[in-house]
């Protein structure tokens, strides 16, 4: 690596944010990594990691400059957004790693409490170098994470969260929104019919906290700094293409990591983050499609119909 810090490995814990794997004070640490001029995107992984788990460990894995190279999840997130350690402007990247393992219902609690770890982390940063832009990108339940973070971030320094099929409700969407933080970022929803039964499933395993709710996938709220992008629309691939995205098709009908693995992925989401005057939400809403495809839309075949409690969701316009 080069003379700047390219990954900073961070945790939530039961204290707050915490160096990985060190017993150094996180203060100092940050300091350093914030001396390179740049973005600082905060990066969130979902369900099955866990940082205090050599084997399920996310700074590894999807979090760190060389992943583990025994799972084609194995995708280097950091790499992805332009982070090498080579170039003292390329900023920071920090992994955020939180216990996401064991039952479905432990670890969405738990996100909630991750969360205020990542309010507490932003405030830092904000105090050590106030000028600079935090993005953040979450996948699954790291949506939650960053979601339920923004209602206690007390500045407004958060500038583009990018949710990548997002585990979680319209309502905690809502809740971030209405908070100072949420009112001033960028909320980019990544989605995709592809990841439809996983959206199904989290809306039968955890009861939303409003009756009748959806998950983000079809309830995200609609506003001035919001944006629902469908990754496997046609239409949207195309516009993508025409504005030098080439992003490759989605290979199958089920899929949970699309929004990261994809071929082409990257450039998008370095780009949303790394230069956001050229990519405007604005534009963005004018170009791509002005609805998603119903639920079940990729996994059903024209002319059948989904199982009961299965119902479509109607087109969210974006």
């Amino acid at each position: 690596m080069g003379g700047t810090m390219a990954v900073l490995q961070i945790n939530a814990t039961p204290d707050g944010p915490r160096l990985h794997a060190s017993p150094g004070a996180l203060a100092p640490a940050l300091r350093q990594g914030l001396e390179s001029t740049g973005p600082i995107v905060i990066m969130i992984h979902g369900y099955k990691f866990d940082p205090t788990n050599r084997q399920t460990c996310p700074h590894r894995h999807i979090l760190s400059l060389s992943p583990k190279r025994d799972c084609v999840k194995a995708v280097s997130w950091p790499r992805g957004l332009g982070f090498s350690g080579q170039a003292a402007n390329e900023g920071l990247a920090i992994g955020f790693g939180w216990s996401a393992r064991g039952t479905i219902w432990g670890a969405y609690g738990r996100a909630a409490q991750a969360g205020r770890a990542l309010a507490e982390l932003i405030g830092m940063i904000a105090r050590l170098a106030p000028d600079l832009p935090v993005h953040l990108l979450a996948h699954s339940l790291g949506a939650r994470v960053a979601l339920t973070a923004l209602p206690h971030v007390t500045t407004a320094g958060v500038g583009r969260v990018i949710l990548l099929s997002g585990a979680d409700y319209g309502q905690t969407a809502r809740e971030a929104l209405q908070s100072p933080a949420g009112n001033n970022a960028e909320i980019i929803n990544v989605t995709s019919r592809e990841n439809d039964l996983f959206d199904f499933l989290l809306e039968r395993l955890v009861t939303p906290p409003t009756h009748g709710d959806w998950t983000l996938a079809h309830g995200m709220p609609q506003a001035a700094n919001t944006l629902t992008l469908q990754l496997d629309h046609r239409e949207t691939l195309r516009v993508l293409r025409g504005a030098g995205f080439e992003i490759a098709p989605p290979g199958g009908r089920v899929c949970h990591w699309s929004s990261y693995i994809r071929q082409g992925v990257f450039p998008l989401y370095r780009a949303l983050l790394r230069q956001p005057d050229n990519l405007p939400l604005v534009q963005l809403r004018a170009a791509l499609p002005k609805g998603c495809d119903p639920r079940w839309s990729r996994i059903w075949p024209t002319g059948w119909t989904a199982p009961e409690g299965a119902m479509a969701r109607p087109q969210t316009p974006l």
